[in-house]
């Protein structure tokens, strides 16, 4: 019997705009984008406020003399990539990975995976809605752990941008190839992965984290929403989430029929 695989798992670049829609079209997700995120909302508009205001035309300016017509749009690009980094040393790894995780939680009991998050946190069975069920977590919850290494890298690979035409594009993969398996750290983290098999589901859905983490990114690059869509994207990995539990529990079923089918009748002596 063959598993149309293809069919079961959907391109891993849709995710982050599903998680949009998603968080969107269920208001039970509001209440955490206002708890936290739109005061980093506001900072966010400050932060980038200031950047275009005082760094925008001296970069742009001195692009120009390499891009030529398209060093304004890589500028942009620059400076957006200046007011991420401020943006998550100053706020993402201190105030907003307690929201993400519950953002991916909730996102998981909606779609049926109660059992993959109730071992590691306190859950209400009686509230009216995922978003309340969440009570304290019993063990370590982290949705992507605060990397130095991630911000260092994304500081070197600004330079990037200034090569015309590809820098931006560059910029963009190379860094959402780094943050694109840290969507899943959660994931991994329920299902008690060691380094080892962690490193194993990285390598084998590589190109598929890239393609996430860049889509990701790209969209924490929008002006002002930026934040927002940060909080989005962890509604979008717990999608996918879904989709590779059930692609699993699928091909589980499938590989039990088959030894089933395949199994010798049970011997029994002829009395005759």
């Amino acid at each position: 019997m063959v598993v149309p695989i293809g069919n079961v798992v959907s391109a891993s670049f849709l995710y982050p705009f599903k998680g949009a829609y998603y968080f969107v079209a269920h208001r039970e997700f509001y209440p955490l984008f206002g708890r936290r995120l739109i005061p980093l909302t506001i900072t966010s508009i400050v932060v980038l406020g200031l950047l275009f205001t005082f760094a925008y035309l001296p970069q742009a300016l001195f692009l120009l003399a390499f891009h030529g017509p398209t060093a304004w749009f890589s500028a942009a690009f620059l400076v957006l990539g200046e007011g991420q980094i401020i943006i998550a040393l100053l706020f993402e790894a201190f105030l907003v990975d307690e929201t993400l995780v519950d953002v991916f939680d909730a996102t998981l009991i909606r779609e049926g995976q109660i059992g993959l998050v109730s071992p590691s946190r306190v859950l209400h069975q009686d509230a009216p809605n995922t978003v309340k069920m969440l009570g304290k977590p019993t063990s370590s919850a982290i949705y992507s752990p605060f990397s130095f290494r991630q911000i260092a890298e994304f500081v070197v690979f600004l330079p990037l941008n200034f090569i015309p035409v590809i820098g931006v594009p560059f910029f963009l993969v190379l860094t959402g190839a780094r943050a694109g398996p840290l969507h899943h750290f959660r994931w991994f983290k329920l299902r008690g992965l060691a380094r080892k098999e962690k490193s194993n589901e990285i390598r084998q859905r590589k190109w598929k984290y890239t393609w996430f983490g860049t889509m990701a990114l790209l969209l924490q690059l929008v002006p002002v929403l930026s934040m927002f869509f940060l909080l989005t994207s962890a509604c979008g990995s717990a999608l996918w989430v879904t989709k590779l539990e059930e692609q699993k529990r699928l091909v589980e079923t499938v590989s039990q029929i088959t030894v089933d089918e395949e199994a010798p009748p049970a011997y029994t002596d002829d009395p005759i």
